[in-house]
């Protein structure tokens, strides 16, 4: 073969490989749709049926720009207009926090409509589900999520918790409701259930088919924090969180002050995803008279570790008696995604055996095909409220 030909056709095949980012294939296909919670009028994001991001951003003076998705940054290409694009590869169902990278600078995608989570008001983007069906805004009646702003004495600040009430709630004065204090993650706040899980649109759906008692839903700050005094703010001292005394002496009180609840243990839920699993797990072993059913949604209190739990030390000795375990509790309930990373599989792995050498009765579920992201979490939600309350 005449070597010049040979350097000539290895050339333009190199050259046709780079023009790709590094690790998507250069077949995609092009059916890609804007997301669902694009701004209104935005084209991109897109998303394919290989289930692939597409941004693109107008940044002329740009010297790179990579969109920064499910742990992976992809280079995107520049035209001639000074408009950069590119895809990802294949993502998990659901929803997923992303951000794009403009000379070593992250920045939201100004396409999307945003969403606070990991640490800031980002850009997020669904990739649609295949079980999507449950949490889609349907023609079935509807609660309502208000916004509930009260003065906390004990961190000596304002704060604010989103109460979903059931359909049927403002029409029926004699009804009264039990209630599910349910929690958010680590970085992220009150608006989380809300807007990311759509809590409101799982319940509606559910007591729609009957599948779900009706009832209240609490979803406050997890953050909570000690006033500090002008030393310990000078020394940026560490403040001490008091979520668990602001939970039950004031958030509690208040809700069943203000709403139209069954104020007693037995029709009351507490549950957290994450960070909030670690929480609420606390603070229902602490507090066994306010509570009867608990939920934790990726996460227990004995993360990070993957050791084996002791039962006579874990929580102060908790758990140590599982017949009385056994007796506080109408549901105990865990679930984890299938692609979660380390270390929460290793973590409720070892936590679960130990309810199990100590007799306690739970229930676990895994979400198929979902990490440590809003669509686990969500198919939580379907799965917990419709045992809640029924026994």
């Amino acid at each position: 073969m005449n070597l010049t030909y040979l350097f000539l056709v290895c050339g333009v095949t190199f050259l046709h490989i780079q023009a790709f980012p590094q690790g998507v294939s250069p077949t995609i296909e092009e059916d890609f749709k804007p997301s669902a919670v694009n701004q209104p009028g935005k084209l991109y994001p897109q998303v394919n049926s290989e289930r692939r991001v597409r941004t693109s951003i107008l940044a002329p003076r740009a010297s790179t720009v990579q969109l920064d998705i499910g742990g992976k940054k992809y280079d995107l290409i520049k035209d001639t207009t000074g408009i950069w694009t590119g895809q990802s590869l294949p993502q998990d169902e659901g929803f997923h926090y992303y951000q794009l990278n403009i000379d070593g600078a992250s920045v939201p995608d100004p396409g999307t409509v945003y969403f606070y989570g990991a640490g800031r008001s980002g850009s997020g983007i669904e990739i649609p589900a295949s079980d999507q069906d449950f949490y889609a805004l349907k023609d079935v009646p509807h609660g309502l999520v208000s916004e509930n702003l009260y003065w906390s004495i004990l961190t000596n600040a304002w704060r604010r918790c989103f109460v979903y009430t059931p359909p049927g709630y403002l029409q029926d004065s004699k009804a009264r409701y039990p209630v599910l204090y349910l929690q958010h993650g680590s970085f992220e706040d009150e608006t989380g259930w809300p807007v990311q899980g759509k809590a409101n649109l799982i319940m509606d759906n559910l007591i729609a088919e009957k599948k779900a008692t009706p009832m209240i839903i609490i979803m406050d700050n997890g953050y909570a924090y000690k006033p500090q005094s002008k030393t310990e703010l000078d020394n940026k001292t560490r403040p001490e969180s008091i979520f668990e005394e602001v939970m039950i002496n004031e958030i509690i009180p208040m809700i069943d002050a203000k709403f139209k609840t069954m104020a007693s243990r037995k029709y009351r839920a507490i549950a957290g995803l994450s960070m909030g699993a670690n929480q609420t797990m606390r603070i229902v072993m602490n507090n066994l008279n306010k509570f009867s059913h608990y939920g934790g949604f990726s996460g227990t209190s004995n993360y990070p570790s993957e050791e084996a739990v002791d039962p006579a030390t874990f929580l102060d000795g908790k758990f140590k008696d599982g017949v009385m375990v056994n007796k506080q509790f109408n549901l105990f309930w865990l679930g984890l995604g299938t692609n979660e990373p380390k270390p929460f599989p290793g973590s409720i792995g070892a936590f679960r055996a130990m309810l199990s050498k100590q007799g306690i009765q739970h229930v676990y579920y895994e979400s198929p095909g979902t990490g440590h992201e809003w669509l686990t979490w969500r198919r939580d939600l379907l799965q917990f409220a419709s045992l809640l309350f029924k026994q």
